[in-house]
């Protein structure tokens, strides 16, 4: 079978991506009222979702148990991506204040890195953490770029990169240096790979728009960088992993399903344009998606790579 299922909101490319989805199982909006939402974390322990509305200067929380959904915490900094450490606990990107941020179990905040060499970043846009404990972050320009998600501002590093915090010493470094505005980034389930997408063509005229992947090495470092997809619709934003190695990215219409070296294979429709998912649920296998104003949800028949 192939195109879109009608009335489910998948579309089939290739057979392969059969597997992936329940046949009557169909795309929920779950809640609406936001002007970009962004950074999708589940949280286990609670069975909740943090997710960013990075123009109105809010965290939201989807509570599963009961479905409803209220205000984490704001003002939020402009927060835009978040992940969960291997403790359980909230890490995440601020706009406004130029830095990456841990929420200790006790509600402090705690900055993780918010200057390289002494000079302050741009605006951490993504994160994510390794099961060793270090927090590798991309650092494009996009929140100092105009006011609507951030404060204008002129970047101090002049470049855009993405870095590796040491979990040991908290010295933060370069880890690559070659993307125009590095975005989402995800580990393979194995680890030995990082996943980094490049949404230059925003602000540059024929610019990237596709996912590299790097071998990680063992002293933390990254080799490769092969482009594996280039985005058919829009731009490659947030993304994840599930447990098969296959590649679920938001794009202009919808979630993008690739195999591991980047062949797309199907999609999840959404009626807005996507900016990030995560996998949750008891089992992982409810797809989270942040589409523009709304949250949306699909249960797959795959399940996302556990955190822990």
């Amino acid at each position: 079978m192939f195109g879109v299922i009608e009335g489910t909101g998948f579309e089939v490319i290739d057979p392969r991506f059969e597997e992936c989805f329940i046949g009557h199982v169909k795309v929920e909006r779950l809640w609406t009222g936001a002007r970009w939402t962004e950074g999708p974390v589940w949280f286990a322990a609670g069975r909740y979702l943090l997710w960013s509305d990075i123009p109105n200067n809010r965290i939201m929380r989807f509570d599963e148990t009961d479905g409803s959904v209220s205000v984490f915490r704001e003002p939020s900094n402009n927060s835009n991506g978040h992940t969960v450490d291997r403790q359980g606990r909230l890490v995440s990107c601020e706009h406004l204040t130029r830095r990456v941020t841990r929420t200790e179990l006790d509600g402090s905040v705690t900055v993780i890195a918010d200057r390289y060499q002494g000079k302050r970043l741009n605006s951490p846009n993504d994160v994510v953490v390794k099961s060793d404990g270090s927090i590798w972050f991309s650092d494009p320009s996009y929140g100092i770029l105009m006011d609507y998600e951030g404060e204008r501002a002129e970047s101090e590093i002049g470049a855009c990169h993405v870095y590796r915090v040491d979990p040991t010493t908290g010295e933060v470094r370069i880890v690559a240096d070659d993307y125009v505005k590095p975005n989402g980034l995800a580990f393979s389930p194995d680890e030995s790979l990082l996943y980094i997408a490049d949404t230059g063509i925003t602000h540059t005229p024929g610019g990237p728009a596709h996912i590299r992947r790097h071998q990680v090495t063992a002293d933390g470092a990254l080799s490769g960088g092969k482009v594996i997809s280039d985005c058919s619709n829009g731009v490659f934003d947030g993304f994840r992993l599930d447990r098969d190695g296959r590649i679920w990215s938001s794009a202009a219409d919808g979630v993008h399903c690739m195999t591991a070296e980047g062949e797309l294979i199907g999609k999840v429709l959404i009626p807005e344009m996507v900016s990030n998912v995560c996998f949750g649920g008891p089992k992982l296998n409810r797809l989270f998606i942040t589409g523009t104003t709304s949250l949306y949800s699909v249960f797959l028949n795959v399940n996302g790579v556990s955190p822990v």
